[in-house]
């Protein structure tokens, strides 16, 4: 799937961790983003990354974690 900056995303299974996007990434405990919860994309990276912003932060997260959301 193809994506683009400014889509909303939310994950589509849990990860065991988070990758902040900050310029000396960190690994953050997976419970800061909720199921449920819809970020934007905010910037792509390569292979296959995407920035997403959240309510508690910019994450990495690969493509095929990723589920676009439909506009309500």
């Amino acid at each position: 799937m193809d994506y683009q900056i400014g889509d909303k995303v939310s994950l589509s299974a849990p990860l065991t961790f988070l990758k902040t996007a900050d310029p000396m990434p960190m690994l953050r405990p997976p419970d800061l983003v909720a199921p449920d919860e819809i970020g934007e994309i905010v910037g792509l990276r390569p292979m296959n990354f995407a920035e997403v912003r959240f309510r508690r932060g910019i994450f990495l997260l690969p493509f095929d974690r990723l589920m676009t959301c439909q506009p309500k």
